[in-house]
């Protein structure tokens, strides 16, 4: 089935090539998952919507009308993915925002992957990728339309066997997966990178951190997360993913990973079920 695509809330896939979010990446987008037309974490999705506009100064759309598209766009699907882009509009050439934007906004839906429960079960392999994320405090945490470090990354490898690439920073710390945030189990205390001067602050991670009361958010350097009992990501579109290997360094899913599996299934995604003990 194709998806659907509603451009300024008219079933459209033209965009002005003037718009800025073509031109800069002037905007945010929220990747959202939905089952039989619910979304589960849409309200994390709408509250870091609304702090990034805030934060890049875009004016954020009612959450009333983002509702009513989403439900049109999704009708029909028991599972869906829902994109949502915000642009500041079309502008003067230049980098100089418009004093009154009038942003673009893209509701658009797709079916969502399969699921895959050999993944769920035993965990994804990964590759610790050479791209090194840039720092940018005034960006850190945003969904924001640049990912072109991610799309460098991805390019690093066409191995279907390896589904994910983790990325460090310049000073060799651990921050995320290509597509996902990322969490370690160190001494049983689960931890994920701080996130001050890079990479994407995940709603499935907000998630986690809410029902994790003992996680620490810290700096991760590598070789620390490579010592880790538990590897796992958290995303809103895939769930709950253990990491079975980065390179040739394996690790099995454990407790917390199980766990918080448990708590993706509870909050009504569909995901494969899996034991609770540890692999």
């Amino acid at each position: 089935m194709s998806g659907m695509v509603l451009v300024n809330g008219r079933e459209d896939e033209a965009l002005s090539a003037l718009d800025r979010g073509l031109s800069y990446g002037d905007g945010l987008f929220e990747t959202i998952r939905f089952v039989d037309g619910v979304a589960p974490l849409w309200a994390r999705h709408m509250q870091r919507l609304q702090e990034g506009c805030a934060r890049l100064r875009l004016p954020m759309p009612a959450v009333s009308l983002l509702e009513r598209e989403a439900a049109l766009a999704v009708q029909g699907r028991v599972d869906a993915v829902l994109r949502i882009t915000l642009t500041r509009g079309v502008g003067a050439r230049g980098y100089a925002p418009p004093p009154e934007p009038t942003p673009t906004r893209i509701v658009a839906a797709f079916p969502a992957p399969a699921a895959d429960a050999s993944a769920a079960r035993d965990g994804l392999r990964t590759r610790l990728c050479t791209l090194r994320l840039a720092a940018q405090p005034a960006l850190a945490g945003l969904k924001h339309l640049n990912r072109l470090e991610q799309v460098l990354a991805r390019a690093e490898w066409n191995d279907p066997a390896i589904a994910e690439g983790l990325l460090c920073d310049m000073h060799g710390r651990l921050i995320s997966a290509t597509m996902a945030n990322l969490f370690a189990v160190i001494d049983g205390v689960p931890v994920t990178p701080s996130l001050d001067t890079c990479g994407v602050a995940g709603v499935a991670r907000a998630e986690a951190l809410a029902v994790l009361p003992q996680a620490q958010v810290r700096e991760l350097p590598l070789q620390e997360a490579l010592g880790a009992d538990e590897l796992f990501l958290t995303s809103s579109v895939r769930g709950i993913l253990p990491v079975q290997a980065v390179d040739a360094k394996i690790f099995a899913p454990g407790p917390v990973t199980r766990m918080l599996q448990q708590h993706w299934r509870r909050l009504g995604f569909r995901a494969p079920d899996v034991p609770m003990e540890s692999a």
